[in-house]
């Protein structure tokens, strides 16, 4: 296993030195964010089974668990140790009982949705099949995006039916030095999105009386 791989595969959860939460990920849901972490996670692992000392992957195994709570722990602005206490359960596995956070989600009529992060051992197999395969874009945020624009919904006044969409090139351009900033911006900068899905008229209403001090750009996308 070699050492310059540890670091590097620990290098993007870590900063100056310490595993660091994933602010990209802290507004999907946490089926998402567990189960990002665990796709990483598990693909790692199995591209290295073949390798006698596999077992070193624990410090990696240590610094995205961390990360992960971290990342859960900023999204509900509570402390790791009370994310690891919701999240932390065991498995039955067909090598015994393991430890591993997991997150289900229940379906009315269907299976239920479950994403795991760890949950087997870091032990060698000989007999292991590697296969490389190129993995797909992350396009997470225009995923989201087109699945705001079909619910048809507006973010500010909650009225349903045909939604166009607001943007900002800048979260910074949101507020004006000593001016509070209105509802629309307010939602736009605590959820962190420079997008946001509106109905006519409060389109209409941000540009006309509630201007940012930067030029915006508006994309009139229309869902109906």
């Amino acid at each position: 296993m070699p050492t310059d791989v540890i670091k590097a595969k620990c290098a993007p959860y870590r900063k100056l030195g310490k595993p660091e939460a994933r602010t990209r990920l802290v507004n999907e849901d946490d089926h998402t964010i567990v189960a990002t972490y665990g796709a990483e996670y598990r693909g790692l692992v199995n591209y290295y089974l073949l390798a006698g000392d596999v077992w070193r992957l624990n410090r990696v195994h240590w610094v995205m668990q961390t990360s992960l709570l971290k990342t859960l722990a900023c999204k509900y602005h509570s402390s790791v140790s009370k994310m690891a206490a919701r999240y932390k359960t065991t498995i039955d596995t067909p090598h015994g009982p393991r430890t591993c956070l997991q997150v289900i989600v229940e379906r009315t009529g269907k299976k239920p949705l479950t994403a795991t992060f760890g949950g087997f051992p870091l032990k060698q197999q000989r007999k292991a099949v590697l296969t490389d395969r190129q993995p797909p874009p992350g396009i997470i945020r225009r995923t989201e995006l087109i699945q705001r624009l079909q619910a048809g919904r507006c973010e500010l006044c909650e009225h349903t039916g045909e939604v166009e969409v607001h943007h900002v090139a800048k979260l910074a351009h949101l507020s004006k030095p000593g001016q509070p900033q209105p509802p629309w911006a307010n939602l736009m900068a605590r959820t962190r999105r420079k997008t946001l899905v509106v109905c006519a008229t409060c389109h209409d209403s941000i540009h006309v009386g509630n201007q940012p001090r930067h030029p915006t750009r508006s994309s009139h996308w229309r869902a109906g």
